[in-house]
């Protein structure tokens, strides 16, 4: 009988498996060397490694280990489609008796980009995401869209500026205020949208990599585990947020117009009046930060969520 081995520790289950694996590579996997980064968030254990192929040759690769089966359906799903996923090496969905995906992929030798900033990585981040879309257009769209609780989630916002008093308590109070009157009608437009497409759904710089050194070279996205159907808006939103706290990065490059010209490039759809869509998306996800204090309760992106959630109220005339 198949055991679950979600309750485990992901590397102790990796180390203590790692005989195992081996075993099922026909000793083509060689040397492992687990790692954890520090903007990994998922709980997989992750490993350099040696993979041998049967002529000999041999390539560096990253052991995952374990992994959520949408990651590995992607991963495969998305091979020979003009190189933006990883390639895969070996992958099975058991291990030893344990109900237990894993996956063998190459190992990028450059990136991620968000390890060193240059003004052109958006563009090519962007330019991976319409790539990736039109890629995944080879797949059914089977699922509905992402439907998130944003009344829930502005009410624990609301909560937290009480509790931690954060700067600018007042201002947050009033625009939350103002937004929690208007919310029913602000989540009918955003519910109201497209849901066309297949989205990566955790689209930022430390999941970009590249195969070569160039300037241009072409991006790769890793960490397929968050895709879903939804509207391209998602993802070009949640790319730009990363910047929301870096003003001089976000004056030198413009992640929804990237994204914008990106699709465009590769022949996918954009609205003429996306531009709203682009501010209920912003209002939404600046209003509900601080329901997330232990990760985006940094003062500096607090600040600019403040900041947009004002402006974006401002645009959508909400008052």
């Amino acid at each position: 009988m198949i055991e679950s081995a979600s309750s485990m520790i992901p590397h102790s289950l990796a180390r203590s498996l790692e005989p195992v694996l081996l075993k099922h590579s026909n000793n083509q996997l060689q040397d492992i060397h687990w790692f954890k980064t520090d903007w990994q968030r998922g709980g997989a254990a992750t490993g350099y490694a040696t993979w041998v192929d049967e002529p000999g040759e041999s390539h560096p690769v990253v052991v995952k280990i374990p992994i959520v089966r949408k990651e590995l359906r992607w991963t495969k799903r998305m091979q020979d489609m003009d190189g933006v996923a990883p390639k895969l090496f070996a992958y099975s969905e058991q291990l030893n008796g344990y109900d237990l995906a894993w996956m063998v992929i190459e190992r990028f030798q450059f990136g991620p980009l968000g390890t060193r900033w240059d003004d052109g990585n958006i563009d090519r981040v962007a330019d991976a995401a319409a790539r990736f879309s039109s890629a995944a257009t080879a797949f059914e769209l089977d699922q509905e869209g992402r439907r998130e609780d944003w009344k829930d989630l502005v009410s624990k916002s609301k909560k937290s500026i009480r509790e931690n008093h954060i700067d600018s308590e007042k201002d947050w109070k009033k625009a939350i205020s103002t937004i929690t009157k208007k919310l029913d009608g602000i989540m009918e437009m955003w519910r109201g949208r497209r849901i066309d497409e297949w989205l990566h759904g955790d689209l930022h710089l430390a999941n970009a990599m590249c195969r070569t050194g160039e300037q241009d070279a072409p991006v790769a996205l890793i960490d397929l585990a968050e895709v879903h159907a939804g509207h391209w808006i998602e993802d070009a939103v949640y790319l730009e947020r990363q910047l929301w706290g870096h003003k001089t990065r976000l004056k030198a490059t413009k992640p929804v117009s990237a994204m914008v010209a990106a699709r465009k490039k590769h022949g996918l759809r954009v609205d003429d009046d996306y531009i709203k869509l682009v501010d209920i998306r912003r209002m939404l996800l600046a209003a509900t930060a601080p329901a997330f204090m232990q990760s985006e309760g940094d003062p500096r992106y607090l600040a600019a969520c403040l900041d947009q959630l004002k402006q974006t109220m401002s645009r959508l005339k909400i008052a």
